[in-house]
């Protein structure tokens, strides 16, 4: 099985990246936070990979640090939780922020995450709460107090956008825009979504 990629940043979009490899692409989806964090198209990447292999389908599941590749495992342990899923739950959180919520049983918290409702939240807290506690994510090493609220959301999306191609005007105010339309409470992938909307449209 395919357990990590060095290449080239050959295309991204909203899901996934194209990952140049000698000459071959490799198709790998990621979480939206991580999309953002990737490097430009045609910079250098290399990126830690999950195969996952079905009847139907051979996908790659990518992520920059092990950290996030541990929890994507925890949370594909969980019953009716699969990569998809996964994926959405680590686009709705950085992992420090998302194993402090697990680890306080915090369920309001988790179904602000798009695709999460609360069912889903239960079940998620249910089954990694003490799961939680006992990984060694280097991420939650920094305490909980770090990233109980997370840091500079407007910069990290204007990042993000940066990341994509978009000129820093553009980004900015686009990133802008997102805030106001969704307010200060509003999850990063739901924000980045809506400032993807902003640039599209040309507002």
């Amino acid at each position: 099985m395919i357990a990590a990629l060095r290449g080239t940043v050959a295309e991204k979009d909203l899901e996934e990246a194209i990952i140049d490899v000698a000459g071959v692409g490799y198709r790998v989806a990621f979480s939206t936070l991580t999309l953002g964090k990737l490097p430009a198209e045609g910079q250098p990447v290399h990126v830690r990979v999950r195969t996952v292999v079905r009847e139907d389908a051979f996908e790659l599941f990518g992520f920059l640090s092990k950290a996030e590749e541990e929890m994507f495992l925890l949370l594909t342990s969980v019953s009716h939780v699969g990569p998809r899923l996964a994926l959405m739950v680590l686009s709705g959180m950085e992992v420090a922020e998302l194993a402090v919520a697990l680890g306080k049983g915090e369920i309001a918290r988790l179904t602000k995450i798009h695709g999460v409702g609360k069912k889903t939240a239960e079940r998620l807290v249910l089954e990694l709460r003490e799961k939680v506690k006992e990984l060694h994510l280097e991420a939650v090493a920094k305490g909980a107090s770090s990233v109980s609220v997370p840091a500079g959301p407007k910069a990290d999306l204007v990042s993000a956008l940066l990341n994509l191609g978009y000129k820093a005007p553009q980004a900015e105010k686009a990133a802008e825009l997102a805030g106001e339309r969704l307010g200060p409470e509003a999850a990063f992938q739901a924000l980045f979504r809506e400032a993807l909307k902003v640039l599209r449209s040309g507002a």
